[in-house]
C-alpha cells in the first residue's frame, strides 16, 4: 500500500448536489478497490491563475489515500472520462511528504 495525494478542480458551474455526487464518486471508486481514505478536503470555490475550458475559476478538492499501485492507472481513468472534472494531479508521497501532510491536517484540525 502507497500513499498517494490527488488534488483536482471541477466546473465552477455545477450545483452543489452535483460536487457532492463527483466528489462521492471518486471517493466510492477508491474505496471499492481496496484503497483506505486518510483525508478529504474541500478547498472550496478558488480563483484560476490561468484560464482553463474559458473558465476563471473552480472548485477545489483534495484526497489523500492509501492504495494498491495498480489502482492509479483506472482512477485517473475515471477522471478522464468525467466532463466535470477540469484538472487533476496525482502524486505518490514519500515519507516527507506524509509527514508535512499529518501535520496540516492537525494544524488545520486546531484551528476548527
Amino acid at each position: 500500500m502507497n500513499n498517494y495525494e490527488t488534488v483536482f478542480i471541477l466546473n465552477p458551474v455545477l450545483s452543489d448536489v452535483q460536487i457532492e455526487e463527483t466528489v462521492k464518486k471518486f471517493e466510492d471508486f477508491l474505496i471499492k478497490n481496496d484503497a483506505k481514505m486518510v483525508s478529504n478536503e474541500n478547498w472550496g470555490l478558488k480563483k484560476l491563475a490561468y484560464p482553463i475550458q474559458n473558465k476563471k475559476s473552480g472548485f477545489y478538492h483534495l484526497f489523500e489515500f492509501k492504495a494498491p499501485g495498480e489502482v492509479i492507472t483506472p482512477y485517473e481513468q475515471e477522471f478522464r472520462r468525467d466532463e466535470r472534472v477540469m484538472r487533476f494531479l496525482t502524486v505518490k508521497l514519500d515519507k516527507h511528504a506524509i509527514e508535512w501532510a499529518e501535520k496540516r491536517r492537525t494544524r488545520l484540525k486546531s484551528k476548527a
